[in-house]
């Protein structure tokens, strides 16, 4: 059987909580799991914002579409690097605002190998 993306099953300012992974402010998600995103590890900061390392874990656990969450308030943005690999592996990319983010994310999760990243602030 195929591995199911995990749900959101909260979001707020600061705060997202996902099932079988905890809460955090921060979340990678894919088929089978997910973490904490520790914007650390890449040195991702909201300008230039998503960096190619960032969503190369979650191509490597087999996500075929990835959201990418831009914050709160749209802040975070995304390098044109990041949308230039998905592009060249052909995978289907959605950015959006948080809420309307985890809202196509937990859609897509029901039958789709989904993979996304969700900042909870800004």
């Amino acid at each position: 059987m195929e591995r199911r993306s995990p749900s959101i099953t909260h979001v707020s300012w600061g705060r997202l909580v996902v099932e079988g992974v905890g809460e955090g402010k921060d979340f990678k998600l894919y088929p089978g799991g997910g973490r904490a995103w520790d914007w650390n590890e890449t040195g991702t900061r909201h300008t230039p914002g998503i960096q190619p390392a960032d969503v190369l874990e979650l191509l490597d656990h087999g996500s075929q579409v990835i959201v990418l969450s831009l914050g709160m308030e749209s802040r975070l943005r995304t390098c044109p690097e990041t949308l230039d690999l998905m592009a060249d592996r052909g995978v289907e990319v959605h950015l959006e605002e948080t809420t309307a983010a985890v809202r196509r994310y937990n859609a897509l999760a029901e039958t789709t190998a989904v993979g996304g990243l969700f900042h909870s602030t800004c």
